[in-house]
């Protein structure tokens, strides 16, 4: 962020807080005004300013511009079921800086607590989560016939594309994230990809997704090399939009915060030439995200409408790649385990946790200290499958 655009927020800041009063704003706006960031890059934001930020994105425009995605009509009830018993589970939360945990089993709410300020009503940023939303949308459009099938190249509805190394990448290809294209993941290195391809400065006329990674050179042949990539997720969402012709908060709102029964409104962040960013930042409540899960988890919405093919689910939920972890895989944009269990995931330990035997959704947001790397993740996996024994011995 410039010099320029950082006293620009701050004067917003300050006009904000003199002409409306700063008491009269929402709890989330005033967390945020007294932490404002002074760059773009969440990546090096102080966990203070996260923890305000994190709840409030969508709320200064000059942090970021977003669309509204309105409530289900329908929300989807979820009552109470019998209370989970977790032991050291002040101790768990704490350790992972929680700000929002949801845990329902068979549609039931079997533990729910929030913290870092953050409560039932406010909206938190998923970070990566949003693929798992991103890859259910490509279903909806093979079910519309709005995309022809998985193998058709992703230049055939993104015509920048044409010349690129991706040129001859396939929609499954993108979807596994196997296309070949080189690209650097690394969230602590500010040359990264993903660190420098929100600020890059985008081509005339062109989408900025595409402008960026139209650059990109081959680093294996498509399908053979598994690969982390946001930057790919983005160009899926570029794809689902020029192919349904529709924006892709719209789309959701249509195919799944409606039919799935969200409670809550939601917003979804854009990018440089204003296009929602694919890869990431729904913000939503964490009951929304919980459903969310009840969605994949049946199959589709509670109508019984069929918003993607039949067998998508079982096509996305599966190990489509090996990513070297025993154990482990990956799907259509979800994270798969070889016992049946699903998740998405998102930086600094947003989560949604699907496991179809036990009926078991669990929902996390959080503001990990580091975005990927430290004791917050392995802790998780072994938090799932304690919840998972709790849940079996409850069977006995």
């Amino acid at each position: 962020m410039t010099k320029r655009t950082v006293a620009i927020a701050v004067l917003l800041a300050i006009v904000l807080t003199v002409t409306i009063g700063f008491a009269s704003l929402d709890r989330e706006t005033r967390a945020l005004l007294a932490t404002v960031p002074t760059n773009t890059d969440v990546l090096a934001w102080k966990p203070r300013q996260r923890d305000a930020a994190f709840r409030a994105l969508d709320r200064l425009p000059m942090l970021a511009k977003s669309v509204a995605i309105t409530p289900s009509p329908t929300p989807l009830p979820l009552p109470a079921g019998t209370p989970l018993v977790i032991p050291a589970i002040d101790a768990y939360l704490a350790s992972q800086r929680m700000a929002g945990i949801v845990i329902l089993q068979d549609g039931r709410v079997r533990y729910e607590r929030y913290g870092l300020g953050f409560d039932s009503a406010g909206r938190w940023t998923s970070f990566s989560v949003a693929k798992s939303f991103t890859s259910t949308l490509v279903g909806a459009a093979l079910a519309d016939g709005s995309i022809r099938g998985l193998d058709d190249a992703v230049s055939a509805y993104i015509p920048g594309l044409r010349g690129s190394a991706y040129d001859d990448v396939s929609i499954r290809q993108l979807l596994t994230m196997s296309s070949g294209v080189r690209w650097n993941e690394d969230y602590e290195d500010p040359a990264s990809d993903v660190s420098m391809f929100n600020n890059a400065a985008p081509d005339a006329g062109m989408d900025a997704t595409v402008s960026y990674l139209r650059k990109l050179p081959r680093a294996h042949s498509p399908g053979e090399v598994w690969h982390y990539n946001t930057g790919e997720t983005n160009l899926i969402g570029v794809l689902v939009s020029s192919a349904t012709g529709k924006p892709l908060g719209q789309y959701l709102q249509e195919k799944i915060w409606h039919p799935g029964g969200m409670e809550a409104k939601a917003t979804w962040l854009l990018g440089k030439t204003g296009h929602e960013i694919a890869g990431c930042c729904i913000q939503a409540a964490t009951r929304d995200f919980a459903r969310f899960g009840l969605f994949v988890l049946n199959g589709g919405p509670p109508s019984g409408e069929h918003i993607v093919p039949a067998d998508w689910f079982a096509q996305a939920t599966t190990k489509q790649q090996d990513i070297g972890s025993p154990g482990r895989g990956y799907g259509f944009q979800w994270w798969t385990y070889d016992d049946g269990a699903v998740a998405a995931q998102g930086i600094f330990g947003q989560g949604i946790f699907i496991d179809r035997k036990r009926r078991l959704v669990i929902a996390t947001n959080a503001n990990w200290p580091r975005a990927s790397i430290g004791p917050e993740p392995v802790a998780r996996e072994a938090f799932y499958r304690q919840v998972q024994a709790l849940l079996d011995a409850e069977g006995k």
